[in-house]
Formats: C-alpha cells, sequence, structure tokens
C-alpha cells in the first residue's frame, strides 16, 4: 500500500481481491474426488478461482476422469524422470509475472543449463510489442521515466487502455495532475467510465465527489490509432511545433519521417482512423502548447498485427516535441502484472541479453544453448505440431492467455507432460491436459520465507517480505526449482542448487549478470529499494549504438471488417485481473454477465437485433453461441466489445511480425440470430 515514491495508501481494489483469494481455505480431497475433469470444464473461471487454495501436488492422465494427489516425492520423481528423458528442445518454459525476480532468474537459468533457449513469459501475449517498439527506437524496452516524472506532466496521453480499471494506482497521479490545471487527453473507441470521472479511495475529497480525468476524450474505430497518431504527428509539423534540434541532433530517420507525413492525406487519415480532423487538431494543439508530456498506452496499443509500429509512432510523436531525454516527460507503457517487466530483466526471453549472456558463459564458465529459442505463440505452435514433448509453466494460465482458445486446448493436449506451478485452480487446469499433468501447489508472495524482489512499471525494483504460511502443503517456488534442478543437473551444471535455494544468493548472481540491478545485491542489508540504472532518460543521449533515437516509418493499415462485419476487441472487466475472474459483474461498464456483447444502438438497429437478444458470434476462428446483444451507447458505432479471457474462442492467431503478439483487438465478426 505504499508507492514508489514512498505515499500511504495507495489502495488497489485487485491487489485487495488477489490477496483475499490467497487468504482462502485450502481445497479439500474431496473436492478433486467429487469434481471430475468434465465438471472442472463446466466451470467458469470465477468458480475455478473460488474453489480455494491448492495444497497438494495434483496428477491427472489421460483416460482418467479425475485428478488425483500425488505426495511432493513422486511429483518430484516423475518431472525429473520426465526431464532426464526427453532433449531439452523437446521442451518449452513460460513465466507469469507473479514469480519473484528470484525465482524467474533462478527457473531460466535452469532452463538454459538443461540446454534450451524455449524460454519466455506472459508479455508475449501483452506488452511484447511496447518492448519491441521502443527498442527500436530509444534502445530500451521499458519505461523512459520515473513516478515523479509524470508528477510533473502538465499532459498525459493515455492510449487505447481504462487504468481506471487496470491500473488503478496511475489514477491518484491523473488526479493531482488535474487539480493543479493539466490535461489528459484519453484516446479509447470506448468512453470508460472511469477515465472520466474516478473517485480515488486513498483522497477524502475524490472519494465522495470524484475527480474529472478526461480534458479531451477521441473515440477511434478499434485499429485505428496509428493513423489517429498519425494526423496528430502530421498537425505537429504542419503548424511548426516540432523540436527541429532535438530531430536533427539527437535522431536518426527524420528525413524519412518527414516525407511520409507530408505524403500521407488528410482523407487517408480520417477514414482510416474514423475521427475527424477537427478533434485531431484539437488534440494536436493542446499537445503543442504543453510543457511537460507523458505518453501512456496499454494492450489497447498493443494488441494488433502492427502493435510495434503504433508504439514506434508514438515514440516519435514525443521525439519530435522533444519529451523524450529530459526530466517531467517520456513514454510509459502501463503493464498491469506486478512484476511481468522483471521477469523480462531476469532472461526470461528466448535470447538472453548480451551481457547477461557473457557473464554467465564467459566469467562464470557456465555452458549455454546457441540455438535460437520460441517465444510463446511458437512454442504453442510447435507444440501443435508434436515438435515438443513438455511444457513447464511458472504461475499464470497459459490455456486462458492463448488467442483460439481451440487450437490452445490442442496443442497442449499433444504434449507428453504439462506441469503447472499456481496457487489457485484457472481454466488451463481443466481445458489445458497432456498426456499427464501435474499441477504444484505454490505459496503466495506473502508467504514467501524469505524476502523477494519485484520490478514496477517505472523500473524501481521493490522488495516483499513474506510472511508465515497459510497451509501446510505449498511450497516456495525457489524451493521447488532449486529441488528439480538438483535432481535433473547435479553439481555437473556448474552451479550449486544447494545454494541457490537461499534468495540472498540468488541476488547476488543477478546483481553480476544483469545490467543496472548491480544495487540488489545489498537491498536486504541496506532496505534499500533502488531504480534501475539506464533506463530513465533525463538527457537526449539514447540507449542505441549511436546513442541517438531511431525513428520509423510506416503505412496506414485498413481497418478490419467491412460490410455487415464488426472489429472487435476483448476486454478485461472491473472484477478482473489477467485472466482471473474474481466477479462476474463489470460495475463500470453496468454488466452483471460475462456472456455479452456490447454493440452501440445504430449498430444493433442495422442488424434488426433488439437488446436482450441471443445471437451467435462468429469469426474467421471459431463462434461462441447464445451471447446475449447489450445496447452500450458509450461504444463507438462499428465496434463490438466482449470480454477475454472467454471470447478467445474468436480471436484469430494473427500476430504483430515483429513482436509476435497477438491481435486480440484488431479482428472482424459477424452476428447470427438464433432461433
Amino acid at each position: 500500500m505504499v508507492n514508489e515514491a514512498g505515499r500511504f495508501p495507495e489502495v488497489c481494489k485487485k491487489a485487495m481481491q488477489a490477496m483475499a483469494a490467497d487468504m482462502q481455505d485450502g481445497i479439500g480431497a474431496e473436492f478433486f474426488a467429487e469434481q471430475s475433469i468434465a465438471q472442472l470444464r463446466a466451470m467458469t473461471p470465477r468458480q475455478l478461482e473460488a474453489a480455494g487454495r491448492l495444497t497438494v501436488p495434483l496428477l491427472h492422465t489421460r483416460g482418467e476422469s479425475h485428478y488425483r494427489p500425488l505426495s511432493w516425492q513422486e511429483a518430484d520423481e516423475r518431472i525429473g524422470k520426465r526431464l532426464g528423458a526427453l532433449s531439452a528442445n523437446e521442451t518449452f518454459w513460460y513465466f507469469s509475472g507473479r514469480s519473484s525476480n528470484e525465482a524467474g532468474f533462478l527457473l531460466q537459468l535452469f532452463a538454459r543449463l538443461y540446454g534450451t533457449n524455449n524460454v519466455n513469459n506472459c508479455s508475449y501475449y501483452c506488452h511484447q510489442a511496447s518492448g519491441v517498439g521502443l527498442s527500436s527506437v530509444l534502445g530500451t524496452g521499458t519505461a523512459t521515466l520515473q513516478l515523479e516524472d509524470v508528477e510533473q506532466a502538465d499532459l498525459v496521453f493515455v492510449i487505447g487502455g481504462n487504468p481506471a480499471s487496470n491500473h488503478p494506482r496511475l489514477m491518484t497521479t491523473l488526479k493531482n495532475i488535474r487539480r493543479r490545471g493539466g490535461e489528459v487527453i484519453v484516446i479509447n473507441p470506448v468512453r470508460e467510465t472511469g477515465m472520466i470521472r474516478f473517485r480515488v479511495p486513498s483522497d477524502l475529497r475524490s472519494l465522495l465527489f470524484g475527480t474529472r480525468i478526461a480534458t479531451q476524450y477521441i473515440q477511434p474505430h478499434i485499429g485505428g490509432d496509428l493513423a489517429l497518431l498519425t494526423g496528430i504527428a502530421k498537425t505537429i509539423y504542419e503548424t511548426g511545433a516540432i523540436d527541429r534540434k532535438m530531430l536533427e541532433q539527437h535522431c536518426v530517420g527524420w528525413p524519412a519521417l518527414e516525407d511520409v507525413l507530408q505524403k500521407t492525406s488528410w482523407n487517408e487519415i480520417v477514414n482510416k482512423s474514423g475521427t475527424s480532423r477537427a478533434e485531431i487538431e484539437e488534440a494536436a494543439a493542446t499537445y503543442a502548447k504543453a510543457k511537460n508530456v507523458v505518453f501512456s498506452w496499454t494492450m489497447g496499443i498493443t494488441h494488433h498485427a502492427h502493435g510495434v509500429q503504433n508504439v514506434q509512432l508514438i515514440a516519435a510523436l514525443a521525439l519530435m516535441r522533444g519529451m523524450v531525454g529530459r526530466p517531467g516527460a517520456g513514454l510509459l507503457p502501463i503493464r498491469g502484472h506486478s512484476n511481468v517487466q522483471g521477469i523480462g530483466s531476469m532472461g526470461v526471453t528466448p535470447q538472453l541479453k548480451q551481457a547477461i549472456f557473457d557473464h554467465l558463459q564467459n566469467d562464470r564458465g557456465l555452458v549455454l544453448p546457441s540455438r535460437p529459442g520460441l517465444d510463446t505463440l511458437g512454442c504453442m505452435e510447435e507444440a501443435a505440431s508434436g515438435h515438443l514433448r513438455l511444457g513447464f509453466a511458472l504461475g499464470g494460465n497459459l490455456y486462458g492467455s492463448n488467442p483460439d482458445a481451440a487450437f490452445a486446448a490442442d496443442a497442449l493436449g499433444k504434449l507428453e507432460t504439462m506441469i503447472y506451478l499456481n496457487t489457485t485452480l484457472n481454466t488451463g487446469h481443466a481445458h489445458g491436459l497432456g498426456n499427464e499433468t501435474i499441477i504444484l501447489p505454490v505459496l503466495a508472495r506473502d508467504e514467501e520465507p524469505q524476502q523477494t524482489t519485484q520490478e514496477s512499471m517505472f523500473n524501481f525494483v521493490r522488495l516483499s517480505d513474506g510472511g508465515p504460511r497459510r497451509h501446510a502443503g505449498p511450497r516456495s517456488e525457489i524451493a521447488i526449482i532449486a529441488q528439480l534442478a538438483q535432481n535433473v543437473l547435479g553439481t555437473g551444471s556448474g552451479i550449486d542448487w544447494q545454494q541457490l535455494r537461499d534468495a540472498e544468493n540468488i541476488r547476488q548472481l543477478i546483481a553480476e549478470a544483469v545490467p543496472g540491478y548491480g544495487a540488489i545485491g545489498t537491498i536486504t542489508g541496506s532496505g534499500g529499494e533502488f531504480q534501475i540504472a539506464g533506463r530513465t532518460f533525463h538527457e537526449p543521449q539514447f540507449a542505441t549504438k549511436s546513442g541517438k533515437a531511431q525513428l520509423h516509418t510506416f503505412s496506414l493499415p485498413e481497418l478490419k471488417g467491412s460490410g455487415s462485419e464488426l472489429r472487435l476487441m476483448t476486454v478485461r472487466s472491473e472484477g478482473q485481473f489477467n485472466t482471473v475472474v474474481y466477479e462476474e459483474e463489470d460495475v463500470y461498464r453496468g454488466q452483471k454477465a460475462r456472456d455479452v456483447i456490447l454493440l452501440h444502438p445504430d449498430d444493433i438497429a442495422a442488424r434488426g437485433l433488439a437488446a436482450g437478444e441471443r445471437v451467435t458470434v462468429k469469426s474467421s476462428t471459431g463462434a461462441i453461441e447464445h451471447i446475449e446483444v447489450v445496447a452500450y451507447e458509450d461504444i463507438r458505432a462499428g465496434n463490438a466489445l466482449m470480454y477475454y479471457p472467454e471470447a478467445n474462442v474468436l480471436v484469430p492467431r494473427t500476430a504483430d511480425p515483429a513482436s509476435k503478439t497477438p491481435a486480440f483487438k484488431g479482428f472482424a465478426v459477424s452476428l447470427k440470430t438464433e432461433a
């Protein structure tokens, strides 16, 4: 309840819901004796989450109707035997953002020394386009600023997201900006209630009366962001509001981008964005007069086949006015999971950063694999092709986070072994089953016996104290990984795995190997949470080889959908965190159920439908029957909204070619009435 600046209290509803889930009673043995796999598959994400805490290892083998309990010894032996019998490149290793830096570093190290680079994480299905896009421009894939910089801004762009629901702690900062006369421009196809007015729980005045957030709210068509942002950039250029010194002295590629802005017509911009020239120019005028500007975005930007280009253009738009490379301004990808960014920093990627690789192989003398690894979607596709035989998932819900849910179930179903480490049940435990499926119960973060660390979206490393366990059965992730590595690799790998049961020893290795993380080696003794070195740009000197920002050019994509089709985006509800659903109701959007499709009244009338009617929603990938039509005036006509992960059956496996991030928010659907 303390933010990076040390302010208390910073209350987040989802954090409270997650802690409440961690405090549930344990699931008794009778539950798995009574509930068959078929019955688990019939349960909703919320029902599975609310079943209780996992407390004993579980095994399901194909042909059996139920899970059965395992002893820890049997689970360790089974997993060790399976890994010992496989080629390393027949396996893949998937990480969610719930784990600590220590567990993430330890498991990726084990996977590498086992012999594979098939190491990836959940960011490939959310913000990988941010990392790739920013790295291609600035040489770094994370935020360019600190929380204090955002507090100094007099204008914040919030693009393609709903922080009021999904990132509520950021709303305190937006409240502060608005109170001192700053402005917030929101770009989203849906008018989200919390982005218009929000009640900040930690501020009595805001809690009682609410705080107005958006000063301008622009609703492009789904997939129209690149065109809209091009219009803002074109206006900034044509009105002479650019910082020519920044572009000519600290950037590479400005002439080519300038040429694109000159040649792109307003007719194309308006048609492909779905917004008017007047509202684009209004946003540009606000930007032109602002002194300190922050550009923030979420998965409404990254979940497209051109997600990397979206991010590259946002970065270019900031650079055009010198809003990167100085205090009080910059770029902020808003990441939701508490340590998804840290997991990436720990080397949980198919290719290790060269500095980490060099330290482990050259300084430590370890033997690391050189064969290219697979990203998350690549692992799923290779599993479906029968080329992978074992999957290992540290937290999260790999099945539930995938596009094309039928394909995901089939791909995981072709594995000989699927291993999950979780605190509670999720849909993957019911639908993502291999020939044998093993679930290992783990401790929640506040139950860890040792202090662990996480990295915030502001590149700030934080320390969690841990605490007493609530149930006897679960083990810490560090203990599970160290034991497994000891069983499989022994001492021949060049690592003392018993020594790395101690989180402090893991931190020493991280301090040596991971760029910018040197201070983690003393974080326990000093208690000094720290800002990661080399990521905050308060001077126009960037982490590229030239030290200059690299600008990119692009062409505007066509909008999805034609004729009677609608553009659909999948979204999370207020009572939801990633694939975890804590409550069926979506308070902000006024929805009581999740089996709905939200349409503008004009789209309902144009199709001869009525609110409350049930339809089949069909895409190029799949169909969902008996979905209720809901009239929703706050969505842009021509677009539609459904809930993730239930709507994943509709999502094609179309992915951004540069980041491999699936286009969860950019595909066409049609509606068919039911008799």
